[in-house]
């Protein structure tokens, strides 16, 4: 069906629901773009505003707002959705009491998935599904976060993904920056207006939609919790142990599809044999503790961990490798620029979803569908637990205990990874070639190398001190809602990190990096013996609930952090001794 077409179709739908005292049948009537095109089209902003601003004239549960505006002047929508509440405002939502979840799409704006599945959620909730879910909890759903990058269509901005046929928009938003790779820097304004929302509403939970970029599978989606290994085990125990296992079953029960962790087949070794997995960035053997880029998901661009009985990454769907060797199930990065463990850094569970880039669009739609509603099922039914362990994580003193500011992959045991295949398929719109998932899954035993362990660490102080003059930094940390005041009176008895070596990258203007040219540094803290730290200067308390961000961002040898961004750089040029933020024990 042509475009134009498609839209006549959905603004007709639309104009079906004219208020909110329209009864929710009529609501039934209302189509997503892709639901209206037989699964050929995807929405456009336009589309998702009209459909968004339906639903909240025909529901007195939906409250439309915006939270932001785009690199290209786009309002950010979202809905507020809840009982007992007069308004989408922070305050309404917050003194409800109720568990508070942020659902996140389109974050790349090729991956679709997420944003016709959250508008079909608006749909249900408006219409009375899921009632039990609003008694104990508020939504906050933006469907459309890189609105810029959405409007972008072209019919070959995903490759073989399995389409839509009639395109989608580009990974990157306006300014050519991906936004999952700027939630530590903080350069585009979708970044920013993320980070608001989080410090207005504060959610306790948040999902963020995608679309895998991986190798052939045999799930028909995939799903990571935080990463990074500084992540609270307040957070990580119930998501690992519990909330996982619990999405997982159900998927399996209801409808037969399988769904596990978010990785793809890397190099291995022989069971027992040293050496790791290749990851699916920059996250092995410390290139992103050295600023790696990070590539895309599934690209399988960083430097490769070697070891014992390494050999390369089959690249044909279920090659045998050499004799005796087994491949690895790798996951992504750990750092925090990444929306997932940014969320874990901020205390609170954060689930990403990966719907199978080759399964149908109808299929990555309602696999979205089901990984949600899953999940939600999950949430509603420990609403008490997921909020105290939030407290508890918030309240938990990280003050004297070693964290680390990079990482490596973790070799774990063998695990079973279900691989798949697939077949060639021609988009009827251009005759390009599409991968289409064949109904086949072979059993493969692989490394797990889903998690992460610090390769180098700091021990956390009981406060850093910002000089005024670093304009930049104390900038960012208050964008990320970090405590923190100056001070009126010098300090004494601090610890100055002096450097033993200081690197930066070349600028590569990539999507991930923008003009950023990443710097590590090296070195160590010591009593600086005659220091005083002048008045004026910004204090950071690290006995406050950002703490673990905090450190993360202020930590000099932290691989994503204030340092790695260039946020000092007026300090930290290539004769540079010392750091120039200050601590105390």
């Amino acid at each position: 069906m042509p475009r134009k077409l498609v839209l006549i179709t959905v603004l007709t739908a639309a104009l079906v629901v004219s208020g909110r005292a329209q009864q929710p049948s009529s609501l039934a009537n209302l189509k997503t773009t892709a639901e209206a095109s037989d699964f050929k089209s995807t929405s456009t902003y336009d589309d998702v505003v009209k459909f968004m601003k339906a639903v909240d004239d025909a529901s007195p549960l939906v409250f439309y707002t915006t939270y932001g505006t785009t690199y290209e002047g786009r309002p950010m929508p979202m809905a507020v959705v809840g009982t007992g509440i007069k308004d989408a405002s922070p305050a309404s939502v917050k003194g409800s009491g109720k568990l508070r979840v942020h659902i996140q799409a389109n974050i790349h704006a090729g991956e679709v998935e997420g944003k016709e599945s959250a508008q079909i959620l608006l749909r249900q909730l408006a219409m009375g599904q899921h009632a039990d879910w609003l008694r104990s909890m508020v939504l906050l759903v933006t469907p459309i976060f890189n609105a810029d990058g959405n409007e972008k269509f072209a019919l070959n901005n995903r490759g073989r993904q399995n389409g839509p046929i009639n395109g989608q928009g580009t990974r990157a938003n306006g300014q050519n920056l991906n936004i999952n790779r700027d939630f530590m820097k903080l350069e585009t304004p979708e970044g920013r207006a993320f980070a608001k929302l989080w410090i207005d509403y504060d959610p306790q939970v948040g999902f963020d939609l995608h679309t895998s970029d991986g190798s052939a599978e045999g799930y028909y989606l995939t799903y990571a919790p935080p990463l990074n290994p500084d992540t609270s085990d307040q957070i990580m125990k119930i998501m690992k142990d519990e909330w996982f296992p619990f999405v997982t079953k159900n998927i399996k029960s209801k409808y037969g599809w399988e769904t596990f962790y978010y990785g793809g087949p890397g190099r291995g070794g022989a069971p027992g044999a040293g050496g790791g997995g290749r990851g699916r960035g920059n996250a092995g053997g410390g290139a992103a503790g050295a600023g790696g880029a990070g590539a895309d998901r599934g690209a399988g661009a960083g430097g490769a961990v070697t070891g014992a009985g390494a050999v390369p990454t089959p690249e044909v769907v279920g090659a045998t490798p050499q004799a005796g060797q087994m491949r690895a199930w790798n996951t992504f990065e750990h750092v925090p620029r990444y929306h997932n463990n940014y969320v874990g850094m901020r205390n609170r569970f954060a689930l990403l979803s990966e719907a199978y880039a080759y399964a149908t669009f109808e299929d990555r739609i309602k696999a979205t569908n089901y990984f949600v509603e899953e999940a939600l099922n999950f949430a509603n039914a420990n609403v008490d637990r997921l909020k105290k362990a939030v407290e508890a994580a918030d309240k938990e003193s990280i003050i004297g205990t070693t964290q680390g500011t990079r990482a490596q992959f973790k070799r774990g045991g063998v695990i079973t990874v279900l691989t798949g295949e697939l077949e060639d398929e021609k988009n009827p719109v251009n005759g390009a070639t599409m991968a289409r998932r064949k109904d086949v899954v072979h059993e493969e035993q692989m490394i797990d190398m889903l998690w992460f362990e610090p390769s180098k660490t700091e021990d956390v102080p009981h406060e850093y001190y910002v000089p005024a003059t670093a304009t930049k930094a104390i900038a960012v940390l208050a964008l990320h809602g970090i405590q923190m005041h100056p001070i009126t009176a010098p300090v004494n008895g601090v610890e100055q990190f002096t450097i033993t070596s200081n690197t930066q990258r070349p600028a590569t203007n990539s999507i991930d990096t923008g003009a950023h040219g990443l710097r590590s540094v090296d070195g160590s803290w010591a009593a600086a013996a005659g220091v005083t730290v002048p008045a004026g200067a910004w204090v950071v308390p690290m006995n406050q609930p950002l703490a673990r961000l905090a450190f993360y961002l202020l930590a000099p040898t932290s691989d994503d952090g204030i340092t790695a961004w260039n946020y000092l750089d007026d300090s930290l040029g290539t004769d540079a001794k010392t750091y120039p933020i200050l601590r105390k024990r």
